[in-house]
């Protein structure tokens, strides 16, 4: 996330060996969510992934959210790091990758990664982006969303309390995948990336299946008066309870998390098309990395989004 740096949550090494020991995510992952939504379903045995049952009943895509656990990376990354940018060997990120790709049904060489850094920019990926970011080196910077309807690309999105959003629309056979940090989201970068769909492949907002991955939670997400400011001249004043409150100190509580669902709402997305997150990474940093919850010192989780083959 953008602001905040605290100590790191303990018993992260304690989870790690109860998962292994007890053979896997089958056994639960001992996640805690916000309420008794059913918005996630926990897949994977040593790979496990967070999957919307939202997108998996459309019938057209593989897609997943990682977690920390199931990979090879060791220290503060331990142990499924997926990113090359944190200091971690390189050859453990490229192992991780390999094996959630697996669990959730893609290859390595077919995923394109973006190259965020908090704009709204949102770009169509094609034929030859295949394997960007992975298996050959990005021609591209400042890219916080990405589209296709190329089936077997896999779209990836990094994060560590910033929000996932996830895209699909089974009428046109297009997706996208975007990561709205509270500046993505002050500019609607979800907003941005339906229109873009529309653009590129002739989507109708109304028919796109859309979904907030885990993320910070509004109980866990303190800012201050800057960042309040601009979501006043973002979002209509009828809103603000929902989204923001003050308290001391000049300091503010934000919910990105129905940020988000109302600029959704606004783009033309039914309310029976969304599925919005009701886990907060920093309140599962055992098991989710998180900035707020371990600073720097950190691996990524990753967004994984693709249309199946033909």
């Amino acid at each position: 996330m953008e602001q905040g740096n605290q100590p790191a949550a303990s018993g992260t090494a304690e989870v790690h060996r109860l998962f292994e020991q007890k053979g896997g995510a089958s056994v639960g992952l001992g996640l805690k969510y916000k309420d008794n939504r059913h918005i996630f379903d926990e897949r994977g045995e040593t790979v496990p992934y967070l999957e919307f049952p939202l997108l998996r009943d459309s019938g057209i895509v593989n897609h997943g959210f990682s977690t920390r656990l199931g990979g090879v990376s060791e220290g503060c990354f331990s142990s499924m790091n997926l990113s090359f940018d944190r200091g971690d060997r390189p050859e453990a990120v490229q192992e991780n990758f390999r094996r959630i790709g697996k669990a959730i049904g893609v290859e390595c060489g077919d995923m394109v990664l973006s190259q965020q850094t908090h704009t709204t920019n949102v770009r169509l990926v094609t034929e030859k982006d295949r394997g960007k970011g992975i298996a050959r080196e990005r021609d591209y910077t400042d890219v916080d969303g990405l589209i296709t309807d190329v089936p077997g690309i896999c779209l990836v999105t990094s994060f560590a309390d910033c929000v996932p959003l996830y895209f699909v629309d089974p009428v046109k056979k297009g997706i996208g995948l975007s990561h709205s940090g509270w500046r993505g989201t002050v500019g609607r970068i979800g907003q941005k990336t339906i229109e873009k769909m529309q653009q590129c492949f002739g989507s109708d907002p109304s028919d796109i299946l859309a979904a907030v991955g885990p993320s910070v939670c509004m109980d866990c997400y303190e800012v201050s008066e800057d960042v309040i400011l601009r979501f006043r001249e973002a979002f209509d004043k009828r809103v603000w309870g929902d989204l923001f409150y003050e308290k001391s100190g000049g300091k503010y509580q934000l919910n990105l998390w129905k940020a988000n669902e109302i600029i959704f709402r606004e783009a033309g997305i039914l309310p029976e098309h969304m599925a919005v997150t009701n886990l907060c990474t920093h309140c599962n940093s055992s098991i989710l990395y998180s900035h707020r919850a371990q600073g720097n010192r950190r691996g990524n989780l990753c967004a994984f989004l693709a249309l199946k083959k033909d």
